[in-house]
């Protein structure tokens, strides 16, 4: 038997079925994605005045990496125009054009996931120190020429480590708001093209370690939330349109209209994980 409406429009909505399918999820995802957005707004906007973690209540700022986050963006675009030029190519009955289109918007993905992982790593292994003068610093410190993920103050007694060597950060200029004068101290560090500085610190003085995970604070916990459930869209997208290239190229030989829907279909999809991370981006990284 078969189905309708899987090439021809409906006449009651204009749209075959999976085009009304499509719609109907991403209006459930706009639902999800928003609640989240909201949530990051509202725990921004009433965050205490100040610098995280000079000021315990503040909020976090210029602690991702603003240039590899743009990268990403330009990515991600790049691929939501090859995925409509994959469509194109198959309007044209050019499946050749078409594979080579989706291998680029797959590549796209992928490549996009693992600097997502690159960041996620770089935070693992980024930490927050906090000595029993009251003093806060925030880097990296290696330990046998590795830089140890998800340490605890703990961890370090327990390996009968007496001093850390401590990669200590220089706020960067993403750290100040616009309109906020740069200390004139980063400045000249910045100007000698330092970004850290070498710091020895004792084990004894110290009176927490923590690793910027979502326990840490509630930037860090909305941060790897948002991001990681995009990421599993990203993913999933990602192995559709794969299929697609490889594995589902059958039905192209057998109903290449209804092949064409799909892969229409997959690009709405693609072009709402695209238009996530545009706002995504901004709001995270840049508020």
């Amino acid at each position: 038997m078969d189905i309708p409406y899987t090439v021809n429009p409906r006449s009651d909505t204009g749209l075959y079925n999976a085009k009304v399918g499509i719609w109907l999820f991403l209006a459930s995802e706009v639902m999800l994605f928003g609640a989240f957005f909201s949530a990051y707004i509202l725990l921004r906007v009433t965050a205490q005045q100040g610098f995280w973690p000079d000021v315990a209540d503040g909020w976090p700022h210029g602690l991702l990496n603003i240039p590899i986050g743009t990268f990403n963006t330009a990515v991600l675009i790049s691929s939501s125009v090859t995925v409509v030029m994959a469509w194109m190519a198959l309007k044209e009955n050019n499946f050749p054009k078409f594979r080579n289109f989706m291998l680029f918007t797959v590549a796209c993905a992928l490549g996009f996931l693992g600097i997502k992982t690159f960041e996620y790593k770089e935070k693992f292994s980024h930490y927050v120190i906090r000595t029993t003068d009251g003093k806060v610093v925030t880097g990296h410190f290696d330990v046998d020429g590795k830089s140890p993920l998800f340490w605890t103050l703990d961890t370090v007694k327990s390996k009968n480590i007496e001093k850390l060597k401590v990669e200590v950060d220089i706020p960067n200029r993403y750290r100040f708001p616009v309109g906020m004068q740069v200390p004139e101290d980063i400045h000249k560090a910045h100007a000698e093209g330092r970004h850290h500085d070498e710091r020895v610190i004792e084990v004894s003085q110290i009176d927490s370690l923590k690793a910027f995970i979502p326990s840490t604070h509630p930037f860090f916990a909305i941060y790897f939330t948002m991001t990681f459930l995009h990421g599993l869209h990203v993913l999933g997208g990602a192995i559709v349109l794969a299929y697609f290239t490889f594995i589902g190229t059958d039905l192209w030989r057998k109903n290449p209209e209804q092949f064409t829907n799909r892969i229409e279909v997959g690009g709405l999809f693609w072009h709402f994980v695209d238009l996530v991370w545009i706002f995504l981006f901004p709001v995270v990284y840049l508020l």
